[in-house]
């Protein structure tokens, strides 16, 4: 590493810098070995090449030394250029999940906001959703939650909302990097705190609140039919003991826990990915409901933010989609709200990458619809500066905001009444499923699907940037017939690395990469109308499609010729 001094003496300053001799002692190694180790010394390179950026859902990467990781001078750095964004005496709502160096990291947030003259409200361990109910409760100036959500177990990260609860957007989070960058690393002993600075425990009382406000809006004036019978996993999450006060509020039945994955547990030891999205994630949940009988499940992944729903099917179980839960959380409100009358006008939203039946239902219930970009923090500011209020929003990727008190996904709330809704539904001789089937017959089949391939950021910038310059003519026979770039600026929405192909038959397809993992997303839908009341045909011939189109982007993904 003698051809490159800049590279030793950031990594010298940074080791100097760093309160945690585990990743301390990880960076003396590597500049130990630097000198004559070619592999050491680009491990050196790749941890001080670049910074963390702010993604779809702020900060996140894997544990580890340097600034292209997630560690205790990465948090401290940032959390003293969020400060340095905020009035004087800002008050910064904290929380964290249950993963390794969370409480850490969140205890380092706290001494840092109180440092700076600045009165950290602190949570502790407690779901995503609260922290983002909390700050504007408080009448905050910010909130920050230590939790990689459903990223793998070696991850961590760093979620930062603005005063009114959503998570931040450009320009916002430009100003913190550009501070984070411009600042010198933060001193290895934490300051004390200076001025009116201090550090202010809100935990009981702020879930007290969430708790009230959210039993409050889902309140129903009885429970129809006889109790279901469900069971839920956290998955080594933070959620259980919120949810189950959320049920016992409502009436809800107390749902049975699956015992392997109840406690908070950070090394998440039965599962490889803590995702409800992912295969495998929910097997032991699947067993304890046939053990038990169960009529229905229900799963968050472990900062409980996102809600998974799987129901009886034949044999076994079928875990809802995204699409297929946000359109039935959807219907279900916005029967609510005409059963109610409110003339109140409502909006709802989903991710451009969500399916398209959410604006159909809005036409056919004459309510507004809005799309936004990838990520709850572009949802939840759908309706702002419109007159309408936003009575729904979700994004495929299993994240529902039900009610307006959470300007965030939430998924306690949204798996109370997805409970409400089945229960409802059972009482009236029906099911989710059968809920399922008269929306698309009313609608038309929407069937959605994606190829998700796990690559590095650069390589799948490169397949997008592949398919911007060669667009294909047609998908799996299927014409082009619409080309959407969402990265040129100027247009409805923020530019993004996002290509959208419309196919000649009202199909569609978008290609991303992830703004939170190492992925490249292909996201698909095909849409086949209802008609003579053949569902199982329409379904059959949206699947097939699905299935050619999704088989002809993974092959256009990896070079292939469309």
């Amino acid at each position: 590493m003698s051809d490159d001094p800049g590279l030793r003496a950031a990594a010298e300053a940074w080791s100097a810098a760093d309160p945690d001799p585990g990743t301390r002692a990880e960076l003396e190694t590597l500049l130990a070995s630097a000198g004559d180790d070619a592999g050491a010394t680009e491990d050196l390179r790749r941890l001080f090449g670049e910074r963390l950026r702010f993604g779809t859902a702020g900060l996140r990467a894997p544990l580890g030394t340097g600034p292209a990781r997630m560690n205790r001078v990465t948090v401290r750095s940032a959390t003293a250029a969020v400060m340095a964004t905020l009035p004087a005496g800002a008050r910064v709502v904290i929380g964290h999940d249950a993963r390794r160096n969370s409480d850490v990291f969140a205890a380092d947030v706290a001494a840092f906001v109180a440092a700076a003259g600045g009165e950290a409200l602190f949570l502790g361990q407690a779901p995503t959703p609260v922290a983002a109910h909390a700050v504007v409760d408080r009448g905050a100036d910010a909130a920050i939650v230590i939790t990689a959500s459903h990223n793998p177990p070696e991850d961590n990260g760093y979620k930062l909302y603005d005063a009114g609860g959503a998570q931040i957007v450009p320009p916002a989070d430009a100003a913190v990097e550009a501070h984070m960058a411009a600042a010198p690393l933060p001193p290895r002993d934490a300051p004390a705190p200076s001025g009116v600075g201090a550090i202010t425990e809100i935990g009981p009382e702020a879930i007290e609140r969430y708790l009230a406000d959210i039993a409050g809006r889902l309140a129903m004036s009885s429970q129809p039919g006889s109790p279901l019978r469900v069971v839920y996993t956290p998955l080594h999450g933070v959620g259980a003991a919120l949810l189950g006060a959320l049920f016992e509020r409502l009436g809800l039945p107390a749902p049975a826990v699956v015992g392997s994955q109840a406690e908070p547990d950070g090394s998440f030891p039965t599962l490889t990915f803590p995702n409800p999205e992912e295969p495998g994630a929910l097997d032991a949940a699947y067993e304890t409901a046939d053990r038990t009988g169960a009529d229905l499940i229900i799963a968050n992944d472990p900062d409980a933010d996102r809600l998974a729903v799987a129901v009886p099917s034949g044999d076994g179980w079928r875990r809802l989609t995204g699409d297929e839960l946000g359109a039935l959380l959807a219907d279900c409100l916005l029967r609510r709200r005409a059963a109610a009358g409110s003339p109140e006008p409502v909006l709802l939203a989903a991710s451009v990458v969500s399916s398209q039946l959410l604006e159909s239902m809005a036409a056919d219930a004459g309510v507004a619809h809005a799309e936004t970009l990838t990520g709850f923090k572009w949802i939840a500011r759908a309706a702002d500066g419109r007159s309408e209020r936003l009575l729904f929003g979700y994004e495929e990727a299993l994240g529902y905001a039900v009610c307006d008190a959470v300007r965030d996904k939430d998924g306690i709330s949204a798996a109370a009444l997805a409970v409400q809704l089945a229960g409802e539904l059972r009482a009236a001789g029906s099911s989710l499923l059968e809920r399922l089937d008269d929306l698309h017959r009313r609608h038309g089949v929407y069937a959605t699907g994606q190829v998700t391939l796990r690559i590095a950021p650069a390589e799948a910038a490169a397949v997008t940037g592949r398919l911007r310059a060669h667009p294909p003519a047609e998908v799996a026979g299927q014409p082009v017939a619409e080309v959407v770039d969402y990265s040129e600026p100027g247009g409805v929405l923020p530019p993004t690395d996002m290509l959208a192909f419309g196919l000649a038959g009202g199909d569609r397809v978008i290609v991303r990469p992830s703004g939170t993992e190492p992925k490249l997303k292909i996201y698909i839908e095909t849409v086949e109308k209802v008609s003579g009341g053949d569902l199982a045909g329409s379904r059959d011939r949206a699947r097939e499609r699905l299935g050619k189109t999704a088989a002809a982007m993974r092959a256009a993904a990896d070079g292939d010729a469309l």
